[in-house]
């Protein structure tokens, strides 16, 4: 199954950092002003989303949707409900990070939103690349500088981190205390991170 790429109008800096984790084949879903995006990046849509009010709404031949203004859904959340009704299960989201704190935070809750309804998803912007842990371990190797855990959904039990430098063992992390900032694989090996109730994010920060 093809990967779903979301890219969202949020400022994309490093192009060349971002286009490392496209592949020839993914499908992509531009959403209103992220279609500045397209040099930038090498890729032209196969789905436009968007109620246009930052963006015009282009005369081409790609399949567009055309959102109302006024609505529930962001054009970010449309188009992830949009791809996940067309059975996509894995996903990139890509200029969702910066600007406006109130759509960064809302695009990060896809994540979540993903989850739920059976997708997995990745974020990734110019400094890192962020997922959800939950019942499977995930690793970060040594070439990335940091790895944070932060919790964005109720409390996450069983937190064990092996492989770095601060270390956990069946730990609790709250959404009101956030001490897994800035944790750093020791060099040579790898961290394992593992849950056993809930689920963090993590971010992985980029040398």
């Amino acid at each position: 199954m093809r990967r779903c790429v979301i890219v969202g109008g949020a400022e994309i800096r490093d192009y060349a950092a971002v286009r490392a984790y496209l592949r020839e084949d993914d499908y992509c879903i531009f959403c209103d002003c992220g279609l500045r995006h397209r040099e930038g990046l090498g890729i032209e849509p196969d789905l436009i989303v968007g109620d246009f009010d930052s963006h015009e709404c282009p005369d081409t031949d790609t399949e567009t949707i055309v959102l109302p203004r006024e609505k529930d859904d962001t054009d970010t959340v449309f188009a992830a409900k949009e791809a996940l009704r067309r059975s996509f299960v894995d996903f990139l989201l890509v200029g969702v990070i910066g600007g406006r704190l109130d759509h960064t935070l809302g695009n990060v809750a896809i994540l979540l939103l993903l989850r739920e309804r059976g997708g997995r998803g990745r974020i990734v912007d110019d400094f890192s690349e962020m997922e959800l842990v939950a019942e499977s371990s995930v690793n970060v190797e040594d070439r990335f500088a940091y790895f944070s855990l932060l919790n964005i959904s109720g409390t996450a039990r069983g937190v064990t981190v092996e492989g770095a430098k601060y270390p956990l063992r069946d730990a609790e992390i709250s959404c009101g205390y956030p001490y897994g900032i800035s944790n750093e694989v020791l060099s040579g090996r790898r961290a394992v991170i593992s849950v056993r109730e809930g689920e963090l994010l993590l971010i992985r920060l980029r040398r």
